[in-house]
């Protein structure tokens, strides 16, 4: 199932959906040190915010999880990392970061971050075009946040 979002205001959300995201706002400023504590602190019952935590995000926050990690074994060839990138350039992705390892038994591990919040395609779908660029023996997603 496709999730869907809307930006709404604040004002007209439930007290319970706004009180969870000032929950985890004092967890991640480590202004309180568990979940009972800053539920206490905010006047919110922890199955409330249990039931919304997962469904409410600062809007700067959603952009910052949509980073992925990629690690890909090329053939060791002249051009086949410069498809990869181009590949993922014209899906809209922003590569961040590139780790490539010394070339083994004719391949090299190439880990790449990549900022998703702009693909013109699903991720799946990149991925499926990644992995039949010539070369490209293997793609694996190894971290998403």
């Amino acid at each position: 199932m496709k999730e869907h979002y809307y930006l709404v205001r604040e004002d007209i959300l439930p007290e319970a959906v706004v009180k969870t995201l000032q929950v985890k706002q004092l967890l991640a400023a480590g202004e309180a040190r568990t979940v009972h504590e800053a539920v206490t602190q905010v006047g919110l019952s922890r199955s409330a915010f249990y039931k919304y935590k997962d469904g409410i995000h600062q809007l700067n926050q959603i952009e910052r999880e949509s980073i992925v990690t990629i690690s890909f074994d090329l053939e060791h060839r002249s051009g086949i990392l410069s498809r990869v990138l181009a590949l993922i350039a014209g899906s809209g992705g922003n590569v961040l970061t590139i780790n490539q390892s010394i070339p083994l038994q004719g391949k090299a591990n190439v880990v790449i971050s990549v900022e998703t919040s702009r693909l013109t395609e699903e991720l799946d779908e990149m991925l499926q075009s990644l992995q039949s660029i010539p070369g490209v023996r293997r793609t694996q997603i190894v971290g998403q946040g």
